[in-house]
């Protein structure tokens, strides 16, 4: 399938799509007259690039990890290295997770009081963010 038709079958844009391949995360075939030539398992493919990059991980990632898997199976034991690297994404989501719990919890508890005081400070996402408006009273 032409690139036209892959873009309206997964609503990426023709642009992305060429970026996807430009990264090595999609690699259709050529025709005689230069035209990408899409397979009907590159649709599944963008779909998957999509989730990954939804999930926070970077093209350069998905380059990484994608060979190993590749048709929707489970990575082999040569790909190991790639659970790995996988379960320290879902680690950092999870972390994530649990600061955007607390900020909710907080922001929850300020609506509830309408005062404007939280019982709880909220914690920074990263060491060093909100110092300098808490040195300054804010």
């Amino acid at each position: 399938m032409r690139i036209g038709e892959l873009a309206q079958r997964t609503g990426v844009d023709e642009q992305l799509l060429r970026y996807y391949e430009k990264q090595g995360l999609l690699a259709p075939r050529r025709s005689g007259n230069g035209y990408r030539d899409y397979a009907e398992s590159d649709v599944s493919a963008v779909r998957k690039i999509r989730a990954l990059l939804a999930a926070g991980l970077s093209t350069a990632t998905i380059a990484e990890v994608g060979v190993c898997l590749r048709d929707d199976t489970l990575p082999t034991p040569a790909c190991s290295g790639v659970v790995r690297r996988l379960q320290g994404e879902l680690d950092r989501i999870d972390r994530g997770i649990e600061e955007l719990r607390h900020a909710r919890a907080v922001l929850a508890d300020v609506i509830e009081r309408g005062d404007g005081a939280a019982k709880t400070p909220v914690r920074p996402a990263h060491p060093g963010v909100g110092r300098a408006a808490d040195a300054r009273g804010r």
